[in-house]
């Protein structure tokens, strides 16, 4: 309800009690492709927030130290580098510390960057007579672009919930370094194995093949093995410049006569606009029907037509006459 507490981060503004509801059935949703639906409880922090109203919000307070939310690194540092701190960033992780009070939690999960606010939860267990949770953290994962760790805000993700032709080529898309850092963090494999594996390519594997190995693992894990084994098909074919047997399928109606490629990109949304269209036409990443164009002039008339921009954007355009 109060976005980020920091005012800092412009992806997680304030939202209503609608637009969180609503946010949380697509969590539990991701959720419940790890966790068993029947043994798991949704709560909302709310529920205990909420009622404790001004007193006891300075009653929490209270439980905890200026000199102790200053060993929070960012506060530390921000304090040292002159920079400004609300008094209502310190609230935070009390209100986060908070929820394991309320819950009468026994373990809780979270990211290395989380710690400050999970040793919280055990302070205030203790403050208010309860057994300290024990916490677990566990390595933050970088995203695709192996710099910044995975995040929706910087588009360097892969969704549980996205389809599995979509999810083994973006496991192919990491460098064959990060390769090895999602194989520790992500694989089922024994370690002995990996290490075995990362041996044979520096003695001369291709990297591809434990790439390949990655990815139809994990797109089996939220899939099948067979749709893993289907996405590998298809890669194979994409990279070729084949056409998938499975692809969008959208009508347009012509309004005046043909229309010019890059604004039947631009309206089939495979790209953001029609310069963004031109310049790849000019690249060479635009394909209709499976052969490249170089002709950013070309005008569509009534028909059927595969358009494919870059290796894994495909849509089947049907325009009619007017």
């Amino acid at each position: 309800l109060i976005g980020d507490p920091s005012g800092r981060n412009s992806t997680r503004p304030p939202l209503t009690s609608e637009q969180i509801k609503a946010n949380a059935e697509t969590y539990y949703k991701q959720a419940s492709l790890v966790l068993d639906p029947a043994k798991t409880e949704i709560r909302y922090n709310s529920e205990w927030s909420l009622p404790l109203g001004s007193m006891g919000m300075i009653q929490l307070a209270a439980k905890y130290t200026v000199a102790r939310m200053m060993e929070r690194n960012d506060f530390h540092d921000r304090f040292k580098a002159g920079s400004p701190i609300s008094v209502h960033e310190f609230l935070y992780p009390l209100m986060q510390g908070y929820d394991s009070v309320a819950l009468k939690s026994d373990l809780e999960l979270g990211g290395t960057d989380q710690k400050f606010n999970l040793l919280m939860g055990r302070h205030l267990q203790i403050e208010y007579g309860q057994e300290p949770q024990c916490i677990l953290t566990m390595p933050l994962l970088e995203g695709l672009d192996g710099v910044d760790k995975m995040s929706k805000s910087k588009n360097n993700y892969i969704g549980i919930t996205e389809d599995a032709n979509t999810m083994f080529a973006k496991v192919l898309s990491i460098s064959d370094t990060l390769m090895w850092r999602w194989y520790t963090l992500l694989s089922f494999r024994s370690l002995a194995e990996i290490e075995a594996l990362q041996r044979e390519v520096e003695g001369g594997r291709n990297p591809k093949d434990a790439k390949v190995m990655l990815a139809k693992e994990i797109t089996a894990r939220f899939h099948s093995a067979a749709a893993a084994d289907a996405a590998e098909q298809d890669f194979i074919l994409r990279s070729k410049g084949g056409i998938p047997e499975e692809i969008e399928e959208q009508t347009l109606r012509l309004e005046g006569g043909p229309i010019g490629i890059a604004a039947l990109l631009k309206q089939t949304g495979l790209v953001a606009s029609s310069g963004e269209g031109n310049r790849l036409i000019d690249g060479g990443g635009v394909r209709l029907d499976a052969v490249a164009i170089s002709d950013k002039g070309l005008k569509l008339g009534a028909g059927s037509y595969v358009l494919q921009v870059g290796k894994r954007k495909f849509k089947r355009v049907i325009l009619t006459g007017t």
